[in-house]
């Protein structure tokens, strides 16, 4: 039972003996009509029959999104500690009998250092406002004989300032003479920028092997396809088609899921993306609007159809190597 060819054969290596024309071999211009024959001839293929297509394009884009969405996940979460953190002051309480020109002098001290964006002097009267204005301290405060607040400088740190910078500036300001306590939301920064750190190996490690699965996946593909035309490919060998020759449409068939898979990938990104531009933008209005979800780089955003296509073809070429050597 003779079956319809997976690539057709009219190559266009024969394109001038079918006219009738004799001329000089041209290896150059055959080897390079040949790559747009298979090309296309891959391309008509695969439009013939675009459920399967569509199904196997699925997978690959779906393998390729994962890694993309939790990149765009973790550099957004980065972004969001950066934000948060921007707005978390350093107190540091002044030992009590220190007096207003101690802590002015402290607080120009620390204004020259690199790391501080702004320092506060907060005066014991101004501490004694604050608590009146909170629920349940105002009767307090009233059997107080004195103000036994200390002097409170508050310092913010730059915003570019990295957790280590932050963490000897907190160590120092402990270390100068009349300070009694440093309040520090440090702590959380770190265990954030550890999970990030774990959370960047996770991707990388989830991309290595989800860029396996995609190399699987066109390699099963293109097995089956050359499977089931082992006949006609034996006839081609028989009669001096190379292996090359004989491989090229598969190569290109590779390209094309890997191509067309990776701009799935692209777009479901863009997706998550824009499903979450609008819930970070109402959380960024409680911060002063300091939110915003950050946009994949384009240039990954190109990277990701040209290296699923490389993998498209690897894949494709590994097994189609295999499938000829049998088929030999």
């Amino acid at each position: 039972m003779s079956t319809q060819p997976e690539f057709p054969m009219e190559s266009p290596l024969l394109s001038d003996q079918s006219r009738g024309i004799r001329s000089k071999p041209r290896p150059v211009a055959s080897w390079r009509e040949h790559h747009g024959w298979s090309a296309m001839a891959s391309l008509r293929r695969l439009m013939s029959r675009p459920v399967g297509t569509l199904l196997t394009v699925a997978v690959m884009a779906i393998a390729l999104a994962l890694p993309l969405t939790f990149y765009l996940l973790l550099g957004n979460l980065q972004k969001m500690g950066d934000a948060l953190g921007q707005n978390q002051t350093i107190s540091v309480f002044l030992q009590p009998g220190q007096g207003g020109s101690s802590a002015d002098m402290m607080a120009k001290k620390l204004r020259e250092r690199s790391e501080v964006e702004s320092v506060k002097v907060k005066s014991p009267d101004q501490g004694m406002e604050e608590l009146a204005k909170m629920q349940g301290f105002s009767g307090a405060l009233h059997t107080l004989d004195a103000n036994p607040l200390p002097f409170v400088l508050e310092v913010q740190a730059k915003a570019d300032v990295s957790a280590d910078s932050v963490d000897r500036l907190v160590s120092d300001m402990r270390g100068m003479q009349g300070v009694d306590q440093v309040q520090d939301g440090g702590t959380w920064r770190q265990r954030l920028e550890a999970m990030l750190g774990v959370g960047q190996r996770i991707v990388i490690i989830l991309a290595g092997l989800l860029a396996v699965a995609v190399l699987l996946v066109v390699g099963n593909t293109v097995r089956v396809d050359i499977a089931s035309r082992t006949e006609e490919i034996g006839v081609l060998m028989l009669v001096g088609a190379s292996r090359a020759f004989v491989r090229r449409p598969y190569l290109y068939a590779g390209i094309w899921y890997g191509l067309l898979s990776g701009v799935l990938a692209v777009g479901f990104a863009v997706l998550v993306e824009l499903a979450l531009a609008e819930p970070v933008q109402r959380l960024g209005q409680v911060y002063a609007g300091k939110l915003q979800v950050d946009a994949l780089p384009l240039w990954l955003l190109a990277a990701v159809p040209v290296g699923a296509a490389v993998l498209g073809w690897l894949g494709a070429r590994l097994v189609s190597a295999w499938q000829l050597r049998k088929a030999a």
